[in-house]
C-alpha cells in the first residue's frame, strides 16, 4: 500500500498492548503517555481524531477477544496494530507460550473485518538483559508473520524492529527501553517518528 495522505475527517485507532496503552484509560485526553500522544502532538490541530486502543499485557488473541467493542465499534478509518512481545514474553516469565501458529491465526482474526487502510508495526525487542537474546528465536518467527500478513493484506508495514534496533546501536538500547520491552520517553518519539516516516506523505 501506498502512504496516506493525511485526512483530518479519519479516526484512526491504535491497537496494541502496553506498549500502545499507556494508562490511556485514565488519561483525560484518551491518548495515554505513548507514541499515539506524540503522533497526535506531530500532527497538530488540524489532526484526524486518534483512539488509543491498547491494554496491557495483550496477546494477539486477547485483541480479537475485545476487537468489535474497542476496534470495529469506532468505524475506523485506519487501523494501526501493534501486537506480539507478550506472545513471545508470556513463553518466558510464564511458561506459557504462543506458538507461531496460533498466533498467526488471531492476526487474521484481526485483519479480517477491516476494510480500511491497514498499519502493521513490527512487535520489537531491544535486548538489554544477556537473557533476552534468547527470545529472538521465538519472536523473529513472529515478526516474520507480520511482514507477510502486511503483503497480503495490502498494509503499510512499519518495520520497528529493523529501525529501533538500529538507533540501539547509536544510542544504547536501554536509552529506548530500559527492559528492552516498554519504551522510554525517547523510545516512544522513535517511535512515532518511524510510524509518521512510514506511513503518511510528507
Amino acid at each position: 500500500m501506498n502512504k496516506l495522505e493525511l485526512d483530518p475527517r479519519w479516526t484512526i485507532v491504535f491497537a496494541g498492548d502496553s506498549v500502545t496503552d499507556g494508562g490511556h484509560r485514565t488519561d483525560p485526553t484518551g491518548l495515554g503517555n505513548t507514541y499515539p500522544r506524540d503522533i497526535a502532538t506531530a500532527l497538530g490541530e488540524n489532526r484526524p481524531r486518534i483512539v488509543n486502543a491498547g491494554t496491557s499485557g495483550n496477546r494477539a488473541v486477547d485483541l480479537v477477544a475485545r476487537w468489535s467493542t474497542d476496534v470495529l465499534a469506532f468505524e475506523p478509518s485506519v487501523v494501526s496494530i501493534l501486537i506480539g512481545i507478550n506472545d513471545t514474553w508470556r513463553r518466558y516469565d510464564k511458561f506459557d507460550p504462543t506458538t507461531v501458529e496460533a498466533f498467526e491465526a488471531s492476526y487474521r482474526q484481526l485483519l479480517e473485518p477491516l476494510q480500511c487502510p491497514l498499519v502493521l508495526v513490527e512487535p520489537f525487542l531491544l535486548a538489554v538483559k544477556p537473557e533476552q537474546a534468547a527470545w529472538r528465536e521465538d519472536l523473529d518467527p513472529k515478526i516474520e508473520v507480520v511482514r507477510k500478513l502486511a503483503l497480503e493484506y495490502d498494509a503499510i508495514l512499519v518495520p520497528a524492529d529493523v529501525e529501533l534496533n538500529k538507533l540501539a546501536l547509536e544510542v544504547g538500547p536501554a536509552t529506548l527501553a530500559d527492559d528492552g520491552v516498554h519504551p522510554s520517553a525517547a523510545g516512544h518519539l522513535a517511535l512515532a517518528d518511524l510510524w509518521i516516516q512510514y506511513v503518511l506523505t510528507p
